[in-house]
């Protein structure tokens, strides 16, 4: 690779996942050169979306930052971002009922690999993204005196996506760091993009020609889909419904209330997690179709391009789990944008 000059604006994305981070800072002015994540699916998504990148397809772990350094031709302190989200699984509240406590915890442990990469480059600024109780475990308060330890200042909070022109709500923590003063949060907007704004001018499904939409699970059982039938359009709740036409599972039981909820078109969406296609995982039925949202309309919510692409390889399912595990591009570009213009005023000063 040609020796990448200080002043392109270069960045890498540690964790890349299927892109969404790469996506929001490429709109934000950066040049994304390396990335890397060790999931194959995410890979494939990520190299289809994101060509020009070099991304490797391994364990963190595995790497030495100083050699991915050299290999980019950068010198110490050349490098404008370091960006990433790591694994968040062992941090969120949404934890998996089979999930594993040693995986978790070998998966908490790869936030301190930042600091492997920060003390490799000393790039100019840092941004990290994670689920809001990151900031109460003990890795992140490592993390954080390790970087006050090398110079930067960092700030952290966290904020909602929904206020950065994301049409959903997503509460998320964000830290920015640099070596030449605080990085300023974007400015929350004043007006919300709703769901009706992202997937509302959508063709029926199984006409678009977009695999991603017209891939569509019709529920296998009768009473299900006298179910969905019955909860009211436009943010309705299976709470509407007569006790005796609700799931024999749900009878008497007042736990979980957005499962089998419709979204509504004039607010924000839900948080979209890996089970976004699954109305029993959470308010995920169209607000008045008698289905659960579509992987575009999904991909959508979560703020991504209408044509980007998704792998199926793997199944539905997969395909959501890319689509909710990713970062919502326009929060990422949001923020992005105020470190490139703190980067900007900087080099002025210089």
């Amino acid at each position: 690779m040609d020796r990448v000059p200080s002043s392109s604006k270069i960045a890498i994305d540690l964790f890349c996942g299927c892109g969404g981070l790469t996506l929001g800072l490429k709109q934000a002015g950066f040049r994304v050169a390396w990335a890397v994540d060790e999931d194959s699916l995410s890979v494939e998504t990520y190299r289809v979306n994101h060509p020009e990148v070099l991304v490797r397809e391994t364990d963190i772990r595995a790497l030495r930052p100083e050699d991915v350094r050299t290999e980019l031709g950068l010198a110490v302190g050349e490098l404008a971002l370091l960006a990433g989200c790591p694994p968040c699984e062992g941090f969120s509240t949404l934890r998996t009922l089979n999930g594993s406590k040693r995986v978790t915890e070998a998966k908490n442990d790869l936030v301190l690999h930042f600091v492997r990469f920060a003390r490799a480059f000393e790039p100019k600024a840092i941004m990290l993204e994670n689920v809001p109780a990151l900031a109460d475990d003990w890795r992140f308060a490592v993390l954080v005196a390790s970087l006050s330890g090398m110079g930067y200042r960092t700030e952290h909070r966290v904020l909602n996506a929904a206020e950065y022109g994301v049409p959903q709500r997503r509460r998320r923590l964000i830290l920015l760091a640099s070596k030449t003063g605080a990085i300023p949060f974007a400015v929350p907007e004043k007006n919300r993009r709703t769901v009706r704004d992202a997937i509302g001018g959508l063709p029926a499904v199984g006409k678009s020609g977009d695999p991603l939409h017209d891939r569509r699970t019709r529920p296998r059982k009768a009473k299900v889909r006298r179910l969905i039938r019955a909860i009211p359009a436009n943010g309705g709740s299976r709470s509407a419904i007569d006790g005796r036409k609700q799931l024999k599972c749900h009878r008497g039981f007042d736990g979980f209330t957005d499962i089998y909820g419709r979204m509504a078109w004039d607010d924000v969406a839900p948080t979209i997690t890996s089970g976004c296609v699954n109305p029993s995982k959470g308010r995920f039925l169209h607000p008045v179709c008698h289905r659960a949202i579509t992987l575009r309309e999904a991909a959508l919510l979560q703020s991504f391009p209408r044509q980007y692409f998704i792998s199926l390889r793997r199944g539905k399912y997969a395909a959501a789990d890319l689509i909710g595990n990713a970062l919502p591009p326009e929060f990422v570009r949001q923020h992005a944008s105020s470190i490139n213009a703190h980067l900007r005023r900087r080099r002025g000063r210089g």
